[in-house]
């Protein structure tokens, strides 16, 4: 039997009619920790919300990988999407999706002004969930190979022009002079990622290849989704074999460009994020084992009497500093349990009912997000083992006690 902890369950589990001189400490000590573990958990789950959310408008804009070319004769950027390329692309194990784009600047002319676009025509087999989920009024056409002549514009693009679904509106294109569409809005989507959002509205594939006199295998780019995130460099090595292979064939020169490398500021931000919740994590860490240190002493203080008489009987200083280490641990863990409840309820709450708004302007949404992460696990662990490790030292005072004058003052 362990001696040690025999004496600290008893010390935990007996409270009842003792002195209760320690019992705030103990409280306090152990609200510490519970509030520590809350905002440990939320912090967590909101920064890997924000991040997956973030990510996740990202690479519905673009995918996770980009083939596009960068030098022709005509000026214009195209790739040749031949079936060799395509096939080649489709075959590396990891990719999910293969699409191809073809997009054209222009300028939609609206009732209240003038607003510059990027208009990305998509055909068949393009992935239109994205949008979809996004779209605030009107509905996301399933966009063909063939003239629709629908257009879905962002609510940003709606707002500055005064178009509405069902409107006409006017697309003026310059190349080689003036070219112009006339397109019905067929539906409005707001992602609150404003960058893209002012900059992108969709129509088919054939009004963008028509505009720019571009043949049936010619695209502005095929965005390539994979389904492991972690994966991304070593996928983007094999497309890029892909590419050269189809680069030589068609005298191409295939650029292959991450989501991450088209869109450097967004990420590197997203990447200060994960500083940003280290430095909440040691701070909320090192407060937690304070609240404990100062518990501890108290409480040793506080059994004084009791250390007297282990002393007296023979007990060894290292045995009564387990003790109260292991009374502490008791104290510590039921604070990281209580936490971790409060904490996963708050964020189930928030997850399933949105109850906290942000300013979407400034977070790209406009709720907190919340996504759940093994995380929480392995950072509970630490909270633990720094909490008790920190406990050594103030428990040193033990030998600093004499028996005799704690027995004697008792």
């Amino acid at each position: 039997m362990n001696l040690e902890l025999f004496i600290a369950r008893r010390l935990y589990g007996t409270r009842k009619g003792a002195r209760r001189i320690s019992r705030p400490a103990v409280a306090i000590a152990q609200w510490g920790v519970t509030v520590g573990a809350v905002i440990m958990i939320a912090s967590i789950c909101i920064i890997v919300g924000f991040k997956q959310q973030v990510r996740e408008k990202v690479f519905g804009f673009g995918g996770h990988i980009q083939l596009m070319c960068y030098s022709n004769d005509s000026g214009e950027t195209q790739l040749t999407a031949d079936s060799g390329l395509l096939e080649g692309l489709w075959s590396i194990d990891g990719v999910t999706a293969v699409q191809q784009q073809v997009q054209k600047t222009g300028i939609i002319a609206g009732e209240k002004e003038y607003e510059g676009v990027a208009i990305k025509g998509i055909g068949n087999g393009y992935d239109r969930s994205f949008i979809e989920s996004h779209i605030v009024e009107g509905v996301m056409p399933e966009f063909g190979d063939t003239a629709s002549g629908r257009i879905v514009i962002s609510q940003i693009l709606s707002d500055r022009t005064g178009a509405e679904v069902g409107d006409r509106v006017n697309i003026y294109f310059l190349d080689k002079g003036i070219k112009a569409r006339k397109l019905t809005v067929a539906g409005i989507y707001s992602t609150h990622l404003n960058e893209f959002d002012a900059a992108m509205a969709f129509t088919d594939i054939y009004t963008t290849r028509s505009i720019n006199d571009w043949e049936n295998d010619k695209v502005s780019a095929i965005e390539i989704s994979i389904g492991d995130y972690s994966q991304l460099e070593q996928l983007r090595d094999e497309v890029s074999d892909v590419a050269l292979s189809a680069s030589q064939r068609n005298g191409e020169m295939i650029a292959v460009p991450t989501i991450e490398e088209l869109n450097p500021s967004i990420f590197a931000w997203l990447n200060v994020l994960d500083q940003t919740v280290w430095m909440i994590l040691i701070l909320v860490i090192a407060i937690a084992a304070f609240t404990m240190v100062s518990g501890l002493l108290i409480i040793i203080l506080e059994k004084s009497s009791l250390i007297g008489v282990l002393k007296a009987v023979g007990a060894k200083n290292i045995s009564i500093r387990k003790v109260f280490i292991y009374y502490a641990s008791f104290i510590i863990g039921k604070g990281l349990i209580i936490g971790n409840l409060i904490g996963i309820v708050l964020c189930m709450m928030q997850q399933q009912f949105k109850i906290v708004s942000i300013d979407p302007e400034m977070y790209y949404m406009d709720r907190v997000p919340i996504e759940f992460t093994w995380l929480i696990v392995p950072m509970d662990i630490v909270m633990f083992v720094v909490s008790v490790a920190t406990l050594v030292l103030p428990s040193m005072i033990i030998s600093r006690i004499e028996p005799t004058k704690a027995i004697k003052f008792e």
